[in-house]
């Protein structure tokens, strides 16, 4: 009982501290990440001592790792790896490189071992992916030059983590740190990485079909977390790191159509954990030594936060992108990141670093992301005055892919029938629907679709909803329509917002809930038979359009009154009463074929008159007595609305 209590006791100690810092960081506008560092360092045992153990903090955070790790995954899809393209394959490669031969020079140079540099320029080399795409979304740059090429060198060192993961363990032996073992250990553990690889490809997609088609937010969340902590378990038992084993697993399912809802599920699970992770390795730092080696660690984050920007700067540069812009992406990418910190556990634990040279790692670190806000605001400014220009760099390179114009929520009937339409017009759009089977439908007719849960803002922003101009909301429940508006709502978008909704109790709700306009089906049934009758009375049809306008007006205001106004009544009755026109068709075995005019003597009978008759086209007007009539032939009637009537029943010899 005591050791539950305890556990108890140590969670909210560490909850209560990440969620002050993020309270604090939310006040003074700065990024979560920072305050969580420096309020765990305050909190642990180097600080205040409010949290003493460590190891069970450390265990918790290893899932928020696995966690982010798939989270990664999930969006690294083959489609995402073609946008970046030359960022990713180029950019990349070349940072990490010269950043990771550069640290790890310089570490041989201070009398670190070969085996413990390496893990240094392993270290260095990685910036943060979490930190730079919050403070990058926050500035709205992601899509502009220096965010999209900061985006592809992230990708990249999130990539290379993972090989590095496999690395690190076979660092901790022998003398110099290269254990004997190396290049066995390390064929081994891609041996199984590749049987991970292998056995997901197969059974990860299916596994998660299984939980969607069960239609249940709950089953799917349950699922996507169990095939991620699952296979992260299964590539431990292998011998391989469980975020590794995390990573692989959303990478796998980064194509499938289920990779937007995993991910929107799962996110919120991440923040929780991750919190908790930044909040560890902030304990992690010993604060003593920082106040032994004050001249040290600023003087070692400075020189990385210089190393750093110059490289990843030079890398963005040899691509041929102006100046301007290099400078802004290095100085965004100047921190070390957040996978670097899984690098040191996984070298502490393999005995490839520890002691002071382990601290002043993780001191360097956590400043270097401290400082990171301060840069990327400065950026700008210090680019224009180093590059000579205050030129804009969004002019150079690929443009973004065009956003979608249309956003459909739900692909039943309506939602199939306004994609056509779209399509045949060649209006950008884009589908949302959570029923795996839909969203198999559509794929399968080769629709933009996402499988997903459009009340969940995740969703709507990789839907592409901030650029859309219209949202077309056609599901079946609700609840689920109201949240869904209130979501585009949320996010600050500035599309219409049109809705298709079952039953009439529910306009208003959609409305206050942020709807432009709502299309109840009820009330257009009601209007369709309302139509229909009228032509069927021969009505003029611009009356007709004229009164179901008016119907329509305000959202079905007159309507949800109870009752048809007097006016509309009134309006249809005096249209009744006047003359009109109206066009009658003989087809083959009508009575009146064969006849002329005279003989069929229409005027004394009914009381209408023939206008002119229509024949291939051509029209006759105010046709002689002697006009024979043919099949094919329209007579174009005249007369008050009872006599057009009795005029139809004459041309079908009803009396």
């Amino acid at each position: 009982m005591e050791q539950d209590a305890s556990i108890l006791e140590l969670a909210v100690r560490v909850l209560a501290t990440a969620a002050a810092a993020v309270l604090v960081c939310v006040r003074l506008r700065i990024p979560s990440v920072a305050g969580l560092l420096v309020a765990g360092a305050l909190a642990g045992p180097s600080g205040f001592g409010w949290v003493t153990e460590l190891e069970a903090v450390e265990r918790v955070a290893e899932i928020g790792v696995v966690l982010l790790l798939f989270v990664i995954g999930l969006e690294v899809s083959r489609e995402r790896l073609r946008e970046l393209g030359r960022w990713l394959a180029v950019g990349g490669p070349l940072q990490v490189g010269i950043t990771a031969a550069a640290a790890a020079g310089a570490a041989v140079a201070a009398g670190v071992a070969p085996g413990a540099a390496l893990l240094v320029g392993c270290v260095v080399s990685v910036s943060s992916t979490a930190l730079v795409l919050k403070l990058y979304g926050d500035r709205d740059d992601l899509d502009s030059l220096h965010g999209r090429a900061a985006l592809g060198i992230l990708l990249f060192q999130d990539l290379v983590v993972v090989p590095m993961m496999v690395v690190v363990p076979a660092l901790g032996g022998g003398a110099n740190g290269i254990g004997a073992g190396f290049l066995g250990r390390l064929a081994a553990g891609l041996a199984a990485l590749g049987l991970a690889v292998l056995l997901g490809r197969v059974l990860l997609p299916r596994l998660l079909a299984l939980a969607a088609r069960g239609r249940s937010r709950e089953a799917f969340l349950l699922g996507a977390v169990v095939l991620c902590i699952g296979t992260a378990w299964l590539t431990e038992r292998l011998g391989l790191s469980a975020a590794l084993g995390a990573f692989v697993a959303g990478f796998l399912l980064a194509d499938s159509e289920y990779a937007y809802q995993a991910l929107a599920e799962v996110v919120p699970l991440r923040e929780l954990f991750a919190s908790v992770f930044f909040v560890a390795i902030g304990m992690l730092v010993d604060l003593s030594f920082v106040v032994r080696h004050p001249l040290a660690t600023v003087a070692a984050t400075l020189a990385v936060i210089t190393l750093k920007a110059l490289v990843a700067g030079m890398a963005v540069a040899a691509l041929g992108v102006p100046r301007r812009t290099a400078i802004v992406a290095g100085l965004g990418l100047a921190q070390i990141g957040e996978f670097s910190f899984v690098l040191l556990e996984l070298g502490r634990a393999h005995g490839v670093v520890s002691g002071e040279p382990y601290q002043l790692l993780l001191a360097t670190s956590a400043l270097s992301m401290l400082a990171t806000p301060a840069l990327v605001l400065l950026a700008p400014h210090l680019a224009d005055r180093l590059a000579g220009s205050a030129s804009r760099d969004e002019a150079a390179g690929p443009a973004a892919p065009a956003p979608p114009q249309v956003l459909i929520v739900g692909y039943g009937a309506n939602g199939e029938i306004l994609s056509r339409i779209l399509h045949e017009t060649s209006i950008r759009y884009r589908i949302v629907d959570a029923d795996a089977e839909r969203v198999k439908r559509a794929l399968a007719a080769g629709e933009p679709v996402i499988f997903g849960d459009a009340t969940r803002p995740e969703i709507l922003a990789h839907a592409g909803v901030a650029h859309v101009r219209l949202a077309v909301i056609a599901i079946s429940d609700p609840r689920a329509v109201i949240n869904v508006v209130r979501s585009i709502r949320r996010l600050g978008t500035q599309a219409k917002i049109l809705v298709r909704t079952r039953r009439l109790r529910e306009v208003e709700s959609i409305e206050r809930a942020g709807a432009d306009r709502v299309v109840a089906e009820e009330y257009e049934s009601a209007i369709a038979i309302y139509t229909w009758a009228l032509e069927e009375l021969h009505v003029p049809r611009n009356v007709i359009a004229a009164q179901t306008s008016v119907l329509r007006g305000e959202d079905y205001r007159m309507l949800r009154g109870g009752r048809v106004p007097a006016g509309v009544s009134r309006a249809v009755a005096e249209a009744l009463a006047a003359g009109t026109t109206d066009v009658f068709r003989l087809t083959d075995g009508c009575p009146a074929i064969g006849k002329d005019l005279r003989e069929l003597d229409l005027r004394r009978r009914s009381g209408a008159t023939v206008l002119a008759v229509v024949r291939d086209e051509t029209p006759f007007v105010t046709p002689p007595a002697d006009f024979r009539l043919e099949p094919g032939d329209e007579l174009v009637l005249i007369g008050a609305h009872a006599e057009i009537e009795r005029a139809f029943a004459v041309l079908e010899a009803q009396e």
